[in-house]
């Protein structure tokens, strides 16, 4: 719950409707028992009837049922920046990736190297939830998306929520909702269009405003790598591996208003939740533009740039190793022939894959395992690069460099600049796209240094979002 001190900062914040606040926190009602998002189109409370909370999870627990007019569950995620504690930040990234639906939370406290019962304090500090609350409201808002959008089964959609038996997700649902899955589903706007593919589905993927699409897009478009991805038409498109067999997604811009349209066509439906994490990885739909944006139009030079080009994003990638040979292979060319580098590398080493809805995706990019034993002479690279190339695969494949699930930025860049052939730059343009490393600042980036230099500008007074400062320069013409 929000200290009395800022009550009336956040009771403004609510009376504002500006989602820009949405998911950032839920205003409990007094008189209703309900908890609303802060764009709630209902009339506002009175202030001495509201009690505000950082979590959906902490207003649950503290006994209020979802709105089922604004929808919480539907907002967007509450940013791993939430609460003041470094540590609490990392727990909820590593909740976001599913950690908690492998291992329980003492092992979660030992990865952060903490006792649980030291944990659960901090998060009901910070949070007023407990880990498992937390990751257990995330489950059951992406189960209820699935729900509304989808033609899924229950069975399919408990498992692809994170649900080890029916039995907790029926129990689970019914608790949270008031109503079975089946009474939801029979309630719920049919939003998905049909198309003759009961494993083709869509979903809406929500964000805080502002979002420069068209300039995230054209970045993407830069770097296309063919075969793989499709990007034209306002669209993104690429190939996936999925479980064991593979998928292919497209993105493009919601009539909702803050939303994207992800369309997903799978073989299996249990990697939804970990698709749906990976897409919006991509287009950095989790950022909090505003809280970012404040701290760096401290600076009056980024606050200019900022203003001219409102809704910046961190592009990033659906896979961590993909990024990080994509910048190998980029060091000292161009991008352009570094994208036709890129392509041959696909077609030597990539697994052909058929069925797409996508003309022109026809194949998976290659994993470690692909590019180690392939003999990548004649592509465009120098022996020293593809020395390089080779070296990073092999210490992926071995894990000795460990690029997706639970990693620490800091030590992941060591590992990578041990790899002969990669500097701090790569290193650090690697943890800025791949890890989602918000201070990552590869500041020996020419264009950046020059722009530092000229300006006399202080990059240390930017941190914990250097890597934001970087986008905003490199636009900055």
């Amino acid at each position: 719950m929000i200290n009395d001190k800022d009550r009336e900062i956040f009771y403004n914040a609510m009376l504002s409707r500006d989602r820009r606040f949405d998911g950032r926190f839920f205003i409990g009602v007094k008189t209703t028992g309900v908890y609303c998002r802060p764009i709630c189109p209902a009339p506002k409370p009175k202030f001495k009837n509201v009690e505000f909370y950082h979590t959906a999870a902490g207003a649950e627990i503290n006994g209020f049922r979802p709105c089922k007019r604004c929808r919480p569950d539907t907002s967007p995620n509450t940013p791993t920046w939430s609460g003041t504690s470094a540590t609490v930040s990392h727990a909820l990234q590593l909740i976001d990736n599913g950690y908690l639906d492998e291992h329980n939370v003492t092992q979660l406290g030992n990865t952060l190297g903490m006792g649980d019962r030291q944990l659960r304090r901090l998060f009901k500090t910070h949070l007023g939830a407990s880990p498992h609350a937390v990751a257990l409201t995330r489950r059951l808002d992406f189960a209820r998306k699935l729900i509304d959008e989808t033609t899924l089964s229950m069975t399919d959609i408990a498992f692809a929520s994170g649900f080890e038996s029916i039995r907790r997700f029926n129990d689970a649902v019914k608790k949270r909702f008031d109503e079975s899955p089946s009474d939801l589903r029979h309630s719920a706007r049919k939003t998905r269009k049909g198309n003759g593919n009961k494993n083709r589905m869509r979903l809406h993927l929500p964000y805080r405003p502002p979002l420069d699409w068209e300039t995230l897009l054209n970045y993407l478009k830069g770097r296309e790598t063919g075969g793989v991805e499709v990007i034209d038409n306002n669209c993104y498109c690429r190939s996936i591996r999925s479980g064991e067999g593979h998928g292919f997604i497209m993105v493009t811009p919601s009539e909702r208003e803050s939303h994207l349209v992800l369309t997903v066509q799978v073989e299996e439906t249990v990697d939804l939740m970990e698709i749906v994490r990976r897409v919006r990885r991509i287009f950095d739909l989790d950022a909090d533009l505003m809280c970012i944006t404040d701290h760096l139009k401290r600076d009056p030079v980024l606050s200019g740039v900022i203003s001219s080009f409102p809704g910046l994003r961190v592009p990033g990638g659906w896979d961590n190793f993909e990024v990080a040979v994509r910048t190998v292979i980029g060091q000292h060319i161009s991008v352009r022939a570094a994208n036709t580098v890129t392509r041959r590398l696909v077609e030597r080493c990539g697994i052909e894959v058929g069925g797409s809805f996508v003309p022109g995706v026809t194949h998976l990019f290659p994993g470690p395992g692909d590019i180690v034993s392939a003999d990548l002479s004649g592509i465009g690279l120098t022996g020293k690069r593809i020395e390089t190339l080779l070296e990073l695969a092999s210490r992926v494949a071995a894990g000795e460099i460990v690029l997706e699930g639970v990693v620490h930025p800091g030590l992941v860049k060591r590992r990578l600049m041990d790899v002969p052939g990669i500097g701090r730059w790569t290193a650090e343009y690697i943890a800025m796209r791949a890890l989602r490393e918000p201070d990552a600042f590869p500041g020996t980036d020419l264009v950046l240094k020059r722009k530092v230099e000229a300006r006399s500008l202080d990059p240390e007074s930017w941190r914990p979002w250097r890597a934001y400062a970087a986008v905003y320069l490199w636009h900055d013409i």
